[in-house]
């Protein structure tokens, strides 16, 4: 039995790419990922928030299906926290997966976050909106001070990282990298 000879010769047939380091990235960008990192953890305290609200989700549930058990009221509304909880700690995840490849100079995520951003913003305004003219209310959808004060908040956060984001002072850091050179195989 022969060992393979590990000289560079016998790797010559792997050809092995490597792509100049992305330089750091400028003050700007670094402070639009940790905005919308922030949003998103806001956005989960916010879900928190109205989730603890046990008492009201029952009520909810109640008005909904009336022929549940008080027990079957219990069993859905703790899977119901539970499946919120999972949802809410899966988008910041996300969202932090995104800020960070932005971070890195990718302009897909920039582009992700962006839309993501501005469909918030969108719907935060379009709730703010019925709940100022009262059709929230003539709907019979809940609506309380502290989620819309969460719901601004998470709209200006996501307003100032979209605006960080195409400063033009940054807008050369998501330019395309030139391409791979071929190089030496990595060890």
């Amino acid at each position: 039995m022969t060992t393979p000879d590990p000289t560079p010769s016998s790797r010559s047939s792997r050809s092995a790419r490597t792509r100049p380091p992305r330089p750091t990235p400028p003050k700007l960008i670094d402070i639009a990922r940790w905005l919308f990192i922030l949003s998103a953890v806001v956005g989960m305290v916010r879900f928190i928030v109205q989730l603890a609200d046990r008492e009201m989700l029952i009520r909810e549930l109640r008005l909904r299906q009336p022929t549940l058990s008080q027990d079957d009221l219990d069993a859905a509304a703790t899977g119901g926290i539970v499946f919120g909880l999972v949802i809410a700690v899966g988008m910041v995840l996300v969202y932090t997966l995104l800020a960070n490849r932005m971070a890195g100079g990718r302009n897909w995520a920039r582009v992700v976050l962006t839309v993501v951003a501005g469909a918030g913003i969108f719907l935060g305004v379009l709730r703010l909106l019925s709940a100022a003219t009262g059709f929230t209310a003539a709907s019979g959808l809940p609506v309380n001070g502290v989620d819309l004060a969460f719901g601004v908040v998470t709209m200006l956060i996501d307003g100032a990282a979209v605006a960080l984001m195409y400063q033009t002072s940054v807008s050369g850091y998501f330019k395309p990298r030139p391409p791979a050179v071929p190089g030496p195989a990595p060890r």
